[in-house]
């Protein structure tokens, strides 16, 4: 899965505003989870190269708490280290945070500042699965596949 800046959307209810916010976070938490693998919750003094990986991190540690570097992490997040473009494993990891954020309206506060200041420019390409296109803006063809033919 592949994360290109981001931004938390406001000025929706309460049911979705989480929802949407767990969905934005659980984007970070997933490309984290893919640099770090299992040290994603671990507390070390190695700073992330990107900001976006950084900003993962920190919210997937703020979220599930910081363990010590081969501990055991949550099932959803361990399902996403294991394979992030799974769209199964992601579901999870989101519902994971968004029962998270729904328990603690403390967390979820703090949470929903961080998303605001959220590193990019407010774009958000997301990519799922081998071959898959990212594409901002596009004003031609995409294909994916072997085999493609195009006809003017």
């Amino acid at each position: 899965m592949t994360v290109s800046g981001g931004r938390f959307m406001k000025g929706v209810g309460m049911s979705g505003d989480l929802v949407r916010l767990a969905g934005d976070v659980s984007q970070y938490v997933t490309t984290a989870a893919g640099a770090y693998g299992g040290a994603v919750l671990a507390r070390t003094q190695e700073q992330a190269a990107d900001a976006t990986v950084g900003f993962g991190r920190r919210l997937a540690q703020r979220i599930f708490g910081v363990r010590a570097e081969g501990e055991e992490v949550p099932e959803a997040l361990a399902d996403v280290i294991d394979d992030p473009d799974d769209g199964d494993n992601q579901a999870a990891l989101r519902k994971a945070i968004r029962k998270t954020l729904v328990a603690d309206a403390e967390l979820a506060a703090q949470v929903r500042g961080w998303m605001s200041d959220a590193p990019g420019d407010g774009t958000r390409v997301v990519t799922t699965g081998a071959r898959s296109p990212a594409v901002h803006t596009n004003y031609g063809v995409i294909a994916t596949g072997d085999g493609n033919t195009f006809l003017q």
